[in-house]
């Protein structure tokens, strides 16, 4: 109902005018029949003296209208999917109708969030989920800039249509904000933060927001990707915005990951099956942690794409029983994290007195393992804390990974060339420059500085991922832009986790992708594959 009253604003005047003209009209007739004569009612129906009929005609007339406004312009409507809809009226372009509503994107929400499990069941039914009905495919709308064509349905794939559905997260906002519903997280992720802050226990926030020593490396991850530049094109037909790529084996809609946050528990009961759901909605794989506050059974009954990251524990069987289980849920690539074979000085945490595995948080994934609990003894927190690291570890014990391994393994904490170009030797398939977001190492080089020197040390020869420091779209448009494949998220999501559960995480999930299509269009590009570090500049 919302939608036809938007469209029968713009022919109001037309309305009104209608309405008038037979207002008068029905004068001029009552004249003719009562007297004879055409009277003052053509010219001033209101000073008409018999004025008898305005009280009956007034409401024929504008029910009249009403109801042809509202047969043909709901038809008119119901065509069209609601953010096609919407930009037709902006833009004052217009949009082909056809026999049913053109399919929407997963995971958008109009006004009082109505259709939210029509978005649910059409994402299901797009990915093979619980749904199975298949909504008649139409002619849809195809943007060009600021307008609108039409095209078959035929010529737009289903990758195109997934491609498109981020950026109009922005156009649900605008309509919901005509019913006076606005966002419940600012859409500027970097304000989460304060917000969570403000609303989580001490400890739990700086066990999050924390990092090693005086976090002067956390810093330098931020100012790294401030210190560069986005410089758009012009005049480059970027109408698309393709975000879609595969990583690792991996078909993902966009280039961006949930990275492997452990102990989610602590601020939110639901922890990682939250942000798990919240992933699945958009299709969006997730890395669980071999740290996570849930099973990595329970995650995988409710996670869509995922990859299992290893904290490689000291017993070797251990590590094999973690792998094990891990493919047997059906997790399809393995991240083996190689920076936090022991925990490193981090004020907050000493401050606080607190570390949430002695909690015994974020240790399920032990608790749960039969090789772990036949070992434990009485005190499994104690045994977890003998095997959790792994320091004597060297390149040679790779090929223990590949023997009980059979998906693809990336090494995560790259953050040398010579490390990079050994990751390629011992034949793994793919390296995560990062310095685990400024928690291990205090003065450590920012990870952004070094991805594209990696990035061009290895070349084409191992598919290179980045963390540490992504705050918005446009930081992965810049990791991107410098040689990265995909971005693993990380604090972000943790903060509208904590802020909102899964709504949050999928909040933060949309924010972050329509930001980062907007910017890939507006910066002149039709497909993430086309960035280089051409578009940007280094200032400072």
């Amino acid at each position: 109902m919302l939608i036809v009253t938007l469209w029968a604003l713009p022919v109001g005047g037309v309305a009104a005018l209608a309405a008038l003209g037979l207002l008068r009209l029905v004068a001029l007739i009552t004249d003719l029949v009562f007297y004879g004569r055409p009277g003052t009612a053509l010219l001033a129906p209101g000073l008409h003296p018999h004025p008898w009929w305005l009280p009956l005609s007034a409401p024929i007339a504008g029910g009249l209208i009403v109801g042809l406004m509202a047969r043909y312009g709901s038809e008119k409507i119901r065509g069209h999917g609601m953010p096609e809809a919407i930009e037709a009226i902006l833009t004052g372009g217009s949009a082909s109708s056809g026999g049913g509503a053109t399919p929407r994107a997963p995971g958008t929400r109009t006004a009082g969030r109505l259709c939210a499990t029509a978005d649910r069941r059409r994402h299901d039914d797009r990915r093979g989920g619980p749904a199975t009905r298949r909504r008649p495919r139409v002619r849809r709308v195809r943007r060009s800039g600021a307008f609108l064509r039409t095209e078959p349905d035929n010529v737009i794939s289903r990758r195109e249509e997934e491609r498109r559905m981020y950026a109009d997260f922005q156009f649900e906002i605008y309509l919901n904000g005509l019913n006076d519903v606005r966002p419940p997280l600012p859409t500027d992720l970097t304000r989460l933060e304060a917000l969570a802050r403000e609303k989580l226990p001490r400890e739990a926030y700086d066990y999050v927001a924390g990092s090693a020593g005086t976090g002067d490396t956390a810093v330098a991850n931020r100012e790294a990707f401030r210190r560069r530049r986005i410089v758009p094109r012009m005049l480059r037909g970027a109408a698309g915005g393709d975000l879609t790529t595969q990583v690792l084996g991996t078909d993902l809609p966009a280039p961006v990951l949930l990275g492997p946050v452990g102990v989610l528990n602590i601020v939110h009961p639901e922890g990682e099956l939250a942000a798990a759901r919240a992933a699945r909605a958009l299709g969006v794989p997730v890395v669980l942690s071999t740290a996570a506050s849930h099973t990595l059974e329970e995650v995988a009954e409710v996670a869509g794409p995922r990859w299992y990251q290893l904290y490689w524990p000291g017993d070797r069987d251990l590590a094999v029983s973690l792998l094990g289980r891990a493919r047997a849920a059906g997790y399809t690539a393995l991240v083996v994290t190689l920076d936090t074979f022991t925990l490193a000085w981090r004020p907050y945490d000493l401050d606080n007195a607190y570390l949430p595995f002695l909690r015994r948080i974020g240790i399920q994934n032990y608790l749960a393992d039969p090789v772990f609990t036949a070992k434990a003894g009485d005190d499994p927190v104690l045994h977890w804390a003998g095997v959790f690291g792994n320091p004597g570890l060297t390149w040679d014990d790779l090929a223990f990974l590949r023997e009980h391994w059979d998906g693809p393994i990336a090494l995560k904490g790259i953050q040398a060339t010579d490390d990079a170009r050994r990751a390629v030797d011992a034949g793994m398939d793919g390296i995560v420059v990062s310095n685990h977001g400024g928690r291990q190492v205090d003065g450590a080089v920012a990870a952004l500085d070094t991805l594209p020197i990696i990035a061009h040390a290895v070349d084409d020869q191992i598919e290179v991922l980045f963390d540490s420091g992504v705050r918005t779209g446009a930081d992965v448009f810049k990791a991107l832009a410098l040689g990265a494949k995909a971005v693993l998220l990380g604090r972000p999501y943790v903060y509208g986790l904590a802020l909102d559960g899964e709504d949050g995480v999928r909040h933060v999930l949309r924010c972050l992708l329509a930001e980062l299509e907007l910017t890939l269009r507006l910066s002149g590009h039709d497909h993430v594959a086309t960035l280089s570090s051409d578009d940007l500049h280094e200032v400072g």
